[in-house]
């Protein structure tokens, strides 16, 4: 929780910078997620590793994680540190680049910000286990984007054709090689904790049914490809609880234009360790088939 000096001198390694470019696309980490990506015999001796790398200052453990009663039940969540950040602009292998979808100031939302990292990097793992598939990061998206959005101090928020903007908790794409062709899918993330009421009285207060028929306008009007330069959008949304997923699924049954929107319940207990399963088993949609996300057809 603190840190600590021991006096012994620490080498580092090519999988500590691994870990350092990883804490740099995905703001907040647990110690089971590092350890996916960039491996190693021993969990334990991995967790020693960490904590190393914590007590030198390459890697933070943000404060907010030991605010819960069970928090040392839970692997310890990580995120980059001054150290790790030095290292890596000197050896240009950063980008430095921190406009990502979590707020400047994400610490009054720490839950919400640690499940769209561990949502986003268990697809990143699921596609990495699969040679046909590749994941493509928010960084790739953004290089790709039309000028005034890569320059934009806030890229992705995304103008609304009836007024206001939205900004999703996560982008990214799967790009799928079959044979010699190449096919794309893009997607939006919507992590849901079931903080936002699913419906309001008053439309002009926020709902999540009022956030999804924001995502109606991006999708009719194709804002996500004049603001992203994006061909396609599909919407996933990943709550933690089974019946708010049926309760939304179920009111958008019958309305028009669903077929964009993809849902998955998975509780924050699954969500600790990575979790395959996001993106190789079948999403619900409203009113028609469910969709596996790591196949075109």
């Amino acid at each position: 929780m603190h840190r600590s000096g021991s006096g012994k001198r620490l080498e580092l390694t090519y999988r500590d910078l691994e870990i350092f470019k990883l804490l740099e696309r995905y703001r907040y980490l647990r110690s089971t997620y590092i350890h996916a990506f960039v491996g190693g015999a021993s969990q334990t001796r991995f967790k020693e590793r960490l904590g190393d790398l914590f007590h030198k200052g390459y890697l933070d453990r943000p404060a907010r994680q030991w605010d819960f009663a069970d928090a040392r039940h839970w692997p310890a969540i990580h995120e980059i540190g001054q150290g790790a950040t030095r290292i890596l602009r000197q050896a240009a292998l950063g980008s430095g680049d921190r406009r990502d979808f979590l707020s400047e100031i994400p610490h009054r939302q720490f839950l919400h910000a640690v499940m769209i990292c561990e949502v986003l990097a268990s697809l990143d793992l699921g596609a990495r286990s699969d040679p046909s598939l590749r994941f493509i990061a928010w960084p790739e998206i953004l290089a790709r984007a039309p000028e005034a959005s890569r320059g934009a101090r806030s890229p992705f928020r995304a103008p609304l054709p009836a007024g206001g903007y939205l900004v999703p908790d996560g982008l990214f794409g799967v790009e799928y090689s079959r044979e010699e062709t190449k096919a794309y899918r893009f997607f939006a993330l919507e992590a849901d904790r079931g903080t936002m009421p699913v419906v309001r009285s008053d439309p002009k207060q926020s709902s999540y049914m009022g956030k999804l028929a924001a995502y109606r306008q991006i999708i009719a009007q194709r804002v996500f490809k004049t603001h992203w330069g994006l061909p396609n959008l599909l919407v996933l949304t990943v709550t933690t609880s089974q019946s708010r997923m049926t309760d939304i699924v179920s009111k958008l049954d019958g309305e028009a234009d669903t077929s964009a929107f993809l849902f998955r319940a998975v509780t924050e207990q699954e969500l600790s360790r990575p979790t395959a399963g996001l993106l190789s088993q079948p999403w619900q949609r409203p009113g028609t088939v469910p969709l596996r996300i790591d196949q075109t057809a």
